[in-house]
C-alpha cells in the first residue's frame, strides 16, 4: 500500500499517474482516508513523506525508497527502474530527488497552495 497526501493536487495527480500508467500491485490511498492506527503509521509520518507498507510486520519505508518500492511492484519496465533505485548510491539520489520534488511540489503543474510544505523540513508539524 502506498499512502500519499490527498490534500495536495500534485500528489493526487502523481498517484493517479501511478495507478493508470505504472499499474502497481498495490493500493494507492490518500493517507487522510486510511486507518493509520491500524496500519501502524502516524499522521506526522504521512505529512512528512509518502509511506510504503509492504505487508504487516515489515517496516514502512518512505521518500525515495517508497517510490522505488511502488515502481518495483508495477509493470515492466517500471519494475527495473524500481530495482535500480534500490542500488547502493542510487538510494541516496532517489531520496535527494524526492526531497527536491517534495519541497517544490507547490511550483509543479497542477499544484495548489495546499501543496506547500512547511518552510523547513525540521520545523515541527502541526498537530493533527
Amino acid at each position: 500500500m502506498l499512502l500519499f497526501d490527498g490534500d495536495c493536487a500534485f500528489c493526487t495527480a502523481s498517484a493517479n499517474f501511478l495507478k493508470r500508467r505504472i499499474r502497481p500491485r498495490a493500493d494507492i490511498i490518500a493517507w487522510q482516508h486510511a486507518d493509520l492506527d491500524a496500519l501502524g503509521v502516524t499522521p506526522r509520518q504521512c505529512q512528512e513523506s509518502i509511506q510504503w507498507l509492504a505487508s504487516p510486520g515489515v517496516p514502512t519505508v518512505s521518500r525515495g525508497r517508497a517510490i522505488a518500492a511502488v515502481l518495483g511492484s508495477g509493470s515492466l519496465p517500471w519494475q527495473l527502474v524500481g530495482r535500480l533505485l534500490t542500488a547502493p548510491g542510487m538510494r541516496f539520489l532517489a531520496d535527494a530527488a524526492y526531497g527536491l520534488v517534495a519541497r517544490n511540489r507547490f511550483r509543479l503543474p497542477g499544484s495548489t497552495p495546499a501543496c506547500r510544505l512547511p518552510a523547513s523540513d525540521a520545523a515541527p508539524m502541526p498537530a493533527a
